[in-house]
C-alpha cells in the first residue's frame, strides 16, 4: 500500500507528508514543552516551516536532477528518518543550517547543465558559509563545491577562486552584524568551533538503539549506491558521486561536532534518502518494496513514540 501510493509523484503524497510532519512536530513540541506563549508559537512555526521546506527541497533535488524516478520515495524516507531522531525538531541551528546546505546542494546538482556555472558555484559557496554561522562544522560542505568543480569545470582557474569570494562576502556581512550586536555573534560562533569525539551523549536507551539501527540502514543504502553507480548512465554518474560525497561530509559533520547529539545526523538524511530511494526503486518484487517501507516506517514510529 505505502509503496504503491508513493511510487508516483502525486499532490496527495505531499499532503500526507505535510500532515504527518505537523502531527509529529506538534506531538514532540507539546511533550517537551518546547514553545510557550505567542512568541514560542512564532518560533515553532518558523522551525516547522524550515523542516517542511527541507523535505520539499529533498524531493525537488531528487526529481529535478533525475536522481530518482518519477516517485516520492526520497521525501518519504526523509520523513521516516526524522522520526528516528525527533530531537532534530528542537535544534533550530541545525534545522536552519541544513536547509541552507540543501539550497547549496540544489545549485551544485544543477552544474551538470554547464549553464551559469560561476553563479551557481558562488551561490552554493555562499549558502555553505552562511550555514556555518548557524552550525560551524557545516563548513565541511565546501569540500563538495571543490569536488563539483573537479567534476565539471576544473579547467577554468576562475572557478577555483569563486568560493573564496563567497567566503569574503559572508565574512563582511558577519562582522557588520557582529559590530551591531556588540560582539556577541562572534563569541557564540567561536564557542562552536571545538571538536569532540565523545559519543556518550545519549539521554536514554532508545536514542542509542535508534542510532545503531539507523547506522545499519545507512550502511546498506551507502553500499548499494556504491555498487550501482558504475551501472548508471555515464551522464548521471557525477551526480550520484556528489550525493555519495554529500553523505560522507554530513557524516563528517556529525563526527567532529562538539555538543554531539543525534540531531547532528540531520546533515546525512537528504543524501541518504536519495540513496535509499534508488535501492527501493531497484527492488523488482513489489511485496518486498512494501515490506521494506512498512518496516522502516514502523521502526521510525516506534523510536519517535519512545522518545516523546
Amino acid at each position: 500500500m505505502i509503496a504503491s501510493v508513493f511510487n508516483k509523484t502525486r499532490p496527495f503524497n505531499y499532503v500526507i507528508i505535510g500532515t504527518l510532519l505537523l502531527i509529529a512536530f506538534v506531538s514532540y513540541s507539546f511533550s517537551h514543552s518546547l514553545f510557550k506563549g505567542w512568541q514560542g508559537f512564532l518560533y515553532g512555526s518558523l522551525y516547522f516551516m524550515s523542516i517542511v521546506a527541507s523535505c520539499f527541497l529533498v524531493n525537488f533535488i531528487s526529481l529535478k536532477n533525475n536522481l530518482t524516478r518519477n516517485d516520492n520515495y526520497a521525501i518519504l524516507l526523509f520523513f521516516i528518518f526524522l522520526l528516528f531522531f525527533p530531537t532534530i525538531f528542537k535544534n533550530k541551528n541545525i534545522l536552519i543550517s541544513n536547509f541552507l546546505l540543501l539550497l547549496s546542494l540544489r545549485r551544485l546538482m544543477s552544474l551538470k547543465s554547464m549553464k551559469n556555472t560561476k553563479e551557481k558555484i558562488f551561490d552554493a559557496s555562499f549558502w555553505i558559509f552562511l550555514s556555518a554561522l548557524f552550525y560551524f562544522w557545516s563548513i565541511l560542505y565546501i569540500g563538495l563545491v571543490f569536488i563539483s568543480i573537479i567534476l565539471y569545470v576544473s579547467r577554468d582557474y576562475k572557478n577555483w577562486l569563486i568560493p573564496f569570494i563567497a567566503l569574503f562576502s559572508v565574512t563582511i556581512l558577519f562582522f557588520v552584524f557582529n559590530f551591531m550586536n556588540a560582539g556577541e555573534p562572534l563569541e557564540i560562533l567561536l564557542n562552536k568551533t571545538y571538536i569532540s569525539f565523545d559519543f556518550t551523549y545519549f539521554e536514554n536507551i532508545y536514542q542509542n538503539i535508534a542510532l545503531a539501527i539507523f547506522s545499519s540502514i545507512a550502511l546498506l543504502f551507502f553500499v548499494s549506491m556504491i555498487m550501482t553507480i558504475s551501472t548508471t548512465p555515464t551522464n548521471m554518474q557525477s551526480s550520484y558521486k556528489k550525493i555519495v560525497f554529500s553523505f560522507l561530509l554530513g557524516l563528517g559533520i556529525y563526527v567532529l561536532s562538539a555538543n554531539k547529539n543525534n540531531s547532528c545526523l540531520l546533515f546525512c538524511l537528504a543524501p541518504l534518502s536519495i540513496m535509499g530511494a534508488n535501492l527501493i526503486e531497484n527492488l523488482e518484487n513489489n511485496l518486498l518494496k512494501e515490506i521494506t517501507l512498512y518496516s522502516l516506517f514502523f521502526i521510525g514510529l516506534f523510536f519517535f513514540v519512545m522518545q516523546l
